[in-house]
């Protein structure tokens, strides 16, 4: 009789314990990965660098996104696979300002606090053959009036004014992104090359 009952609930235990993992693994076919966009695609200021640190550190509490003044902070949904509920900045909709918020609010080490000139979110890069002042159709310098940064990220090309030059200290913040005015967006974040590093 007590063999019996020790099955019975050995039996309860473990179908307790494979409806328990159930909604893990529903959660993950109903957000199935999708692979990352080659732009535009940035963490958050101050987060781990790698991604898969980034997102086994992260716990989705959505505190970045709350402190966020300009709102630019976005969470993967359906779209995120294992990164569901895990920050994203798409400059094309809103720039990050670095105010260091985000970083502040993070309870764990995924966002960790960082000096402006430190923070590393990729590389602004400029399409030179659609981005308008160097196609000579027009006048802008949006990017360079924007940028947080100043003349240490980006500026405009010696001897001509309003041909806008990519530097060393950009940081990646997407402002720039952001405020092209340019309907083709000839300006973008991308990965940071492992040789440049931001200026300190």
């Amino acid at each position: 009789m007590e063999r019996r009952g020790a099955l019975r609930r050995l039996i309860a235990y473990a179908a307790l314990l494979a409806a328990s993992a159930l909604p893990y693994g529903v959660s993950t076919m109903l957000a199935p990965g999708r692979a990352a966009a080659k732009r535009n695609y940035l963490r958050p200021p101050g987060a781990l660098k790698d991604d898969a640190a980034f997102v086994s550190a992260c716990i989705g509490c959505g505190l970045c996104g709350e402190v966020c003044p300009p709102r630019c902070i976005r969470f993967h949904t359906r779209d995120g696979g294992l990164k569901v509920n895990t920050p994203y900045i798409d400059p094309e909709q809103a720039g990050c300002i670095l105010c260091d918020k985000c970083m502040e609010a993070c309870p764990t080490e995924a966002l960790t606090v960082i000096p402006r000139d430190e923070i590393d979110m990729g590389i602004a890069e400029i399409d030179q053959s659609a981005c308008y002042p160097w196609v000579d159709k027009g006048i802008c310098g949006a990017c360079v009036s924007i940028c947080p940064l100043g003349g240490k990220a980006i500026s405009f090309k010696m001897w001509n004014q309003y041909r806008p030059i990519i530097k060393d200290g950009c940081v990646g913040c997407g402002l720039c992104v952001e405020v092209c005015p340019h309907p083709s967006v000839p300006i973008w974040v991308v990965e940071r090359s492992p040789k440049i590093s931001p200026r300190v």
